[in-house]
């Protein structure tokens, strides 16, 4: 096979980034935008030893599982990859995406429980974060770049942010604001950055900027007001000057309102400020911690939550639990937390401000000894090390594990195994419909108390 041949194809699988795989003369051919069920005729873009990268030509025959595209940006944004094919496909993919992880990279042959669908696909997003292309326009980078793609309307975020996506974008083009260029690491602003509580309303609106101040602040935030109203309760500046593809600084500088927005979450007020995290499907991530709560048994029990960010999963069981200690290592994250501690009248939880490992090194100088150990990591998953300290120095009755990644949740679910601690139940939660992205609650039980 080679560049530019034209083939026949039909697609019986999906990549774990919602690609289409068929196979051609022995070679794997992962094409984008297919779905499961298709015949295509394909064109061959690349060709590696065993498998090519193609795109569609023609679709011959189209999967019953296709539906209409109704997003003008689809095919350039790097957000969504699901659009092109009907809910019930997605979330049959996601569920099997996570199950065969578990068996495939954790060595598990155990049966993942139904996926949680959300109840949303659309609009569902209450956080955005647009880079701003050359001539102002703000959108989202293209798939596997930092190409900006101009979007006037995502149909996974609230209209509201559509809106203000426009008025700031009029604003920079009339005051004529540089965007940041981050190969030569010039230009004024990065990113703008959206937050909405829904169950309260509050927007907060942060402007990433590469410098100390943003000409013409005032009439930035006029331009916000003009089209959010009562509902805007903060405007910041967030100062990155660093040459980085993280996102945001670590200094922010309110402009108008508050420090902060207020969001309820499973019966609890939560504080959330700009470098705070919180979940950004709110519903979804409800029915995501009541599958934690199930799995963690509160009742009566000393909680650790490591990874807490804003204390949400530990302070939604507070109410049940003896205690709960919660580890974040983002400061106004911990602030917050304490924040919403206080808020909700909670006072049998302390949270400390560290590394996750670190933390868990002292707590166990300690002797402290939780009942559960609740574990929501970044992508990469948990440290070896950490995973030492849980079940070496805390050995808990049961670990919950929230995961953003199937791989890395295989990997550590066999690092879990070996050291004793069974996986008992895992289920995928769909937090991120139309994306490739999928979380996932597992609960780890301690073999001999099992």
């Amino acid at each position: 096979m080679q560049k530019n041949d034209i083939i026949t194809l039909d697609i019986t699988d999906m990549t774990t980034d919602g690609s289409g795989v068929g196979h051609y003369d022995g070679m794997a051919v992962f094409v984008p935008l297919a779905a499961v069920g298709d015949t295509l005729s394909v064109r061959i873009l690349k060709v590696k030893k065993s498998y090519c990268y193609g795109k569609i030509e023609e679709i011959i025959k189209p999967s019953a599982d296709r539906c209409e595209n109704d997003c003008a940006t689809f095919k350039q944004c790097g957000g969504c990859v699901y659009r092109h094919i009907g809910y019930k496909a997605e979330y049959d993919i996601k569920k099997n995406k996570v199950a065969a992880a578990i068996k495939r990279i954790g060595g598990i042959d155990l049966e993942t429980r139904d996926i949680i669908p959300s109840n949303r696909v659309e609009r569902y997003r209450n956080k955005a974060q647009l880079p701003m292309s050359a001539d102002g326009a703000l959108g989202f980078f293209a798939k596997h770049s930092h190409r900006v793609v101009p979007c006037s309307q995502c149909l996974l975020q609230p209209q509201i942010f559509d809106e203000i996506m426009a008025s700031v974008t009029r604003w920079a083009r009339k005051y004529e604001i540089t965007p940041y260029d981050e190969t030569k690491n010039k230009g004024l602003f990065r990113h703008l950055y959206l937050r909405i509580a829904e169950k309260t309303d509050e927007i907060m609106v942060v402007a990433v900027i590469n410098g100390n101040k943003l000409p013409f602040e005032d009439e930035f935030v006029q331009c916000i007001r003009s089209v959010c109203g009562d509902r805007l309760k903060s405007v910041q500046i967030n100062e990155n000057k660093e040459k980085t593809n993280v996102i945001m600084g670590k200094k922010c500088r309110t402009l108008y309102g508050q420090d902060y927005i207020t969001d309820i979450l499973c019966g609890i007020k939560v504080r959330i400020s700009p470098l705070s995290f919180y979940q950004v499907n709110r519903d979804m991530a409800e029915k995501l911690y009541l599958k934690a709560a199930d799995y963690a048994k509160p009742q009566d029990k000393n909680i650790l939550d490591l990874y807490c960010g804003a204390g949400t999963i530990g302070l939604s069981m507070a109410n049940k639990a003896t205690s709960v200690v919660g580890v974040e290592v983002v400061p106004e994250a911990i602030e917050d937390a304490k924040f919403n501690a206080r808020n909700n009248g909670i006072d049998n939880a302390r949270f400390i401000c560290a590394d996750a490992a670190k933390a868990a090194e002292v707590l166990a100088a300690e002797n402290y000894r939780p009942d559960v150990v609740i574990v929501d990591p970044p992508r990469k998953g948990c440290e070896e090390s950490l995973i030492n300290i849980i079940t070496d120095d805390f050995s808990p009755e049961r670990v919950v594990y929230v995961s953003c990644d199937p791989a890395t949740l295989a990997r550590d679910t066999a690092i879990f195994e070996d050291k004793g601690y069974k996986l008992k139940e895992y289920t995928p939660v769909d937090l991120f419909p139309r994306t490739s992205h999928v979380e996932c609650c597992a609960l780890f039980v301690h073999s001999i108390r099992r």
